[in-house]
């Protein structure tokens, strides 16, 4: 079997599963036993791969042997060749114990040397029997060897740097670097405060965007945390906003029920909103809408963002059956003067009437725009032109008026 192909089909795969795919290729391509990836680790030789074609396997992954005893050291350190065709022809090699538990005939192996030099362990094939074997087999496990380390190498690496990813969500759960800015979002009709979106902003290093923070907990398994986390600090400023305002709170579609609703307890729950938003893509809507069931029984309303950003915001319309529905940014700019924004957002208008869902309108930033949404019938806006997001104390302190239009 020519080497390419030994190693080609495997390229692409992660180091568990191409390892053992290619100590197979490699041991039935040599026609030996046993074929394995070895780790050195604190005076020990363990096992980490191992591929046997015997019915009985003389050794298993886990395994381990005194390092010092073994065919590796003596290989990794030059004191053993890299082939070995009959072992019982080197007397040093037939006195060790192990060699006497294990029948091994001809041998072949190479360390495994990382890119930093740093030696990890070694690939090795060997058979009870003798055997013959050539330089082209040397190259071929020194190939396999270099093959190997890049891979152990990036397992490292990815293990890592998650590793460094979960340390930093983990600071910021633990700690104080998420804090809550309110937005307000007004009542088209009077201009007045109907509610707060509650966006999150992190101080914690290093410093980057929120879709970038909830990105990289969700890559680590932490975002159900973090967003639970925000929901608790935004409810924390709940009574402070005044009787009447509702607060709009970001949730993902996979966010267990349970842990929501017990976030939620104590609070005013007609007063709010969850927001679905798409840290990941909605595969089962089934169970978003059994998630949300219990919520809706309890008074909670349903918010779709990012309405007209792309097909699947409408998609997520029909299938969740919001009770507001929000205009992308991209929908609203600019709409006093683009005709083909203002006709999808006078069809989504006209589906919201239909439907009974509340339009809001997001980005609006000027006086132009906002007039705009107003004669198309939009309910609620929110954007610059009438609020930036502000921590609680200035939220409070600007009061239930919004900024009115000239």
């Amino acid at each position: 079997m020519p080497l390419r192909d030994i190693i080609r089909p495997r390229l692409g795969s992660s180091t568990a599963e191409s390892v053992p795919g290619i100590l197979r290729a490699i041991r039935q391509h040599l026609e030996m036993d046993v074929a394995f990836v070895s780790r050195f680790a604190e005076g020990l030789r363990v096992f980490e791969h191992v591929d046997s074609g015997l019915d009985a396997p003389l050794i298993r992954a886990g395994d381990t042997d005194p390092l010092e005893e073994t065919f590796c050291a003596r290989l990794a350190d030059g004191r053993l060749p890299l082939v070995i065709n009959d072992s019982s022809q080197y007397p040093d090699t037939a006195k060790l114990a192990l060699c006497r538990r294990l029948p091994v005939g001809a041998y072949l192996g190479a360390p495994i040397v990382l890119p930093n030099r740093q030696l990890y362990g070694t690939v090795c094939c060997f058979s009870r029997r003798p055997m013959a074997m050539t330089n082209r087999d040397q190259a071929i496990i020194r190939i396999i060897a270099d093959l190997i380390a890049g891979r152990v190498q990036k397992e490292a690496d990815t293990e890592q740097a998650e590793s460094e990813m979960i340390g930093r969500v983990r600071q910021v759960l633990d700690g104080d670097g998420l804090s809550m800015v309110y937005q307000p979002i007004v009542d088209v009709a009077n201009e007045q405060v109907a509610g707060y979106e509650c966006l999150s902003r992190f101080s914690a290093a290093p410093l980057r965007g929120p879709d970038e923070w909830f990105r990289e907990a969700a890559a680590v398994g932490l975002c159900d945390d973090l967003e639970l986390l925000a929901i608790r600090k935004a409810l924390n400023g709940l009574d402070g906003l005044g009787q009447d305002p509702y607060v709009s709170l970001n949730i993902s579609p996979g966010i267990p029920a349970e842990r929501l609703i017990d976030s939620l307890h104590g609070f005013p729950l007609e007063r709010i909103v969850l927001e679905i938003t798409e840290h990941e893509a909605i595969e089962e809507y089934d169970a978003v809408r059994a998630m949300l069931a219990p919520l809706r029984k309890l008074g909670v309303r349903i918010a779709i963002d990012d309405a007209g950003a792309g097909y699947s915001s409408f998609r997520h319309i029909l299938r969740l059956q919001p009770h507001f529905i929000k205009l992308d940014i991209s929908l609203t700019r600019d709409i006093d003067t683009d005709p083909g924004k203002r006709a999808l957002a006078t069809a989504v208008v006209r589906f919201g009437n239909d439907t009974g869902s509340e339009i809001v309108a997001e980005g609006v930033e000027t006086a132009a725009e906002f007039a705009a949404l107003r004669e198309l019938g939009a309910h609620k806006a929110q954007g610059y032109y009438l609020g930036h997001p502000k921590p609680l104390a200035a939220a409070i302190a600007d009061g239930s008026t919004a900024r009115r239009l000239p």
